[in-house]
């Protein structure tokens, strides 16, 4: 591989968005990525003959916020998405049950069958806070300078003018739920998703994770054909064909720096790869100081060492299955096999008392008794994703520290863990006790030897509000420039964090198009 214009270390999809960027403004690209496939967290692979998983995140939500796959034209690379709608499917041990569709309007009759008022109370809701959700997109789009801060939080929100709105944000999203709701069963579906991010419905200044849900009724939830991975895929397809290079197997050993400046990597092998404009780091923020080892002053870097990473929060287990679940509070009417609680993500989550007990056996140092769920059955959109009447099953849960109080290892308990979550499934779809050919067991030890997601935080740093937009992933660095020289930094460690979403990544390109060219380019400098 030859000198590169701007050289990249590792191939996440946000360095991927902003690699693509780059090759289609004419820069020579080059990525390096240490593990044998492109894509970071976000990839598909066949791990058991004839299922294909996702190794990473698997609901694509936020990127269709941006802009990202019509500028890049990612579908004349092969990347073609499904539509999901239901978006949620939440079943409760009282036989009722809620549906949560991209039409509000719908929604609201699902949740009648529930409680006329809170019928009301969701049209309300959605309503009154979509002018701060749609500011947080917009802040989400540009680097987090105190101005762009303030422009679209402050003054396009309205939150400014109105101070039960201010006492909602700042307090915790459970607060906010139970005053909003009369029905449990409507705060849980709420505050399960806002719960995505990893704080939980007691924590101070979460409230923006709840308020964030009318835009779920504008995005909808869609998944690429062929799996999670085909995002990647395209990226990879797209830079290359704009005369970028990405080679894999190549674990970057250090990044370069001369005269304060980077200037390239060295590999494990002892390759030297060398870059004339800037070297990008789209892995975890702690990964990438130790990469510049000693080689930058320590002052200049103290704040970011001290970002938390946390004690990780969740884990996943992928099933092959010979059926779908078969939810006792299920709907009635089928299609083919599937139900419309099969497109939906699935919810088990009782109600925001399930998921504070969940969260305290965490703190506590102890895999999650009761553990909240994620049921994901996307082979019932997408018939390549398992052989003819077979089926995938992708189990997410909360709350699992990485570190365990017992002194104990995942690598002993996984599997017991594992089991637990399934027989929570089965409380609700009895029948998928039997129905598993096989599995993929990723706890938080999983996640970080894997993927690199350091203690199995797939959020990389916490989402605390001290973690966010100018301190993320530490003051001076938020916009996106690292501690040297030329160095740049994407990824979930930077503004806005984790998610499938592409924006940290369209950032860094807008402000490294910026420095190369002292032009303004698509977001605000």
């Amino acid at each position: 591989m030859p000198d590169f214009d701007v050289l990249f270390v590792g191939t996440g999809h946000n360095a991927l968005v902003c690699a693509g960027y780059l090759a289609q403004a004419g820069y020579h690209v080059g990525m390096l990525e240490g593990r044998s496939t492109v894509g970071g967290a976000v990839v598909t692979q066949e791990v058991i003959p004839g299922y294909r998983f996702d190794l990473g995140g698997s609901a694509h939500i936020l990127i269709h916020h941006t802009p990202i796959v019509r500028d890049l034209c990612l579908e004349e690379y092969g990347l073609s998405y499904i539509d999901l709608d239901p978006l949620f499917f939440a079943p409760f041990p009282d036989g009722t049950r809620l549906f949560v569709w991209k039409d509000l309007d719908r929604t609201c009759e699902s949740i009648a069958a529930v409680s006329q008022e809170d019928a009301a109370n969701y049209y309300q809701y959605v309503n009154d806070w979509s002018p701060l959700a749609e500011a947080m997109v917009e802040s989400f789009m540009l680097p987090p300078t105190p101005l762009n801060v303030v422009k679209t939080l402050g003054f396009q929100s309205g939150v400014r003018k109105d101070l039960r709105r201010l006492s909602a944000i700042f307090g915790g999203y459970g607060k906010l739920l139970r005053t909003s709701f009369v029905s449990p069963q409507v705060q849980a579906v709420i505050g399960w998703m806002a719960a995505q991010s990893g704080p939980p419905p007691t924590e101070r200044l979460s409230g923006p994770f709840a308020l964030w849900h009318p835009m779920y009724h504008r995005s909808g939830v869609k998944r690429p054909r062929g799996g999670s991975g085909m995002l990647t895929e395209a990226l990879a397809r797209m830079i290359r064909a704009h005369g970028g290079s990405i080679a894999t197997s190549c674990r970057v050993e250090r990044i370069l720096v001369e005269s304060g400046r980077a200037v390239g990597v060295r590999t494990e092998e002892g390759d030297l790869f060398t870059a004339k404009r800037a070297v990008v780091s789209g892995a975890h923020i702690h990964t990438t100081l130790k990469l510049l080892a000693e080689q930058v002053p320590s002052a200049r870097i103290a704040l970011a060492r001290r970002s938390r990473v946390g004690n990780g929060f969740g884990m996943m287990v992928r099933f092959a299955m010979n059926a779908l679940p078969d939810y006792a509070a299920g709907s009635t009417f089928a299609d083919g096999g599937s139900r419309p609680e099969h497109r939906a993500l699935q919810f088990i989550c009782p109600d925001l008392d399930y998921l504070d007990r969940a969260y305290g056996d965490f703190l506590g140092g102890r895999p999650s008794e009761d553990p909240a769920l994620i049921a994901m059955s996307f082979s019932a959109v997408d018939s390549t994703l398992a052989p003819p009447g077979k089926h995938v099953l992708f189990l997410w849960g909360q709350y699992f520290p990485y570190e365990l109080a017992s002194g104990g290892s995942w690598d002993d308990i996984g599997d017991e863990i594992a089991d637990r979550m399934l027989a929570k499934l089965a409380e609700y779809a009895p029948n998928v006790a039997g129905a598993v050919v096989g599995r993929l067991v990723q706890t938080p030890l999983w996640l970080e030897r894997e993927l690199g997601l350091l203690r199995g935080n797939v959020m990389h740093l916490e989402m605390s509000v001290n973690q966010m937009f100018t301190m993320r992933p530490a003051l001076g660095m938020s916009n996106y420039r690292g501690p040297a020289k030329s160095l740049y930094l994407t990824g979930a460690s930077t503004h806005p964090g984790g998610g499938i979403m592409g924006a940290a990544g369209r950032n860094a390109a807008a402000v490294l198009l910026h420095d190369l060219s002292r032009k303004p380019h698509f977001t605000g400098l």
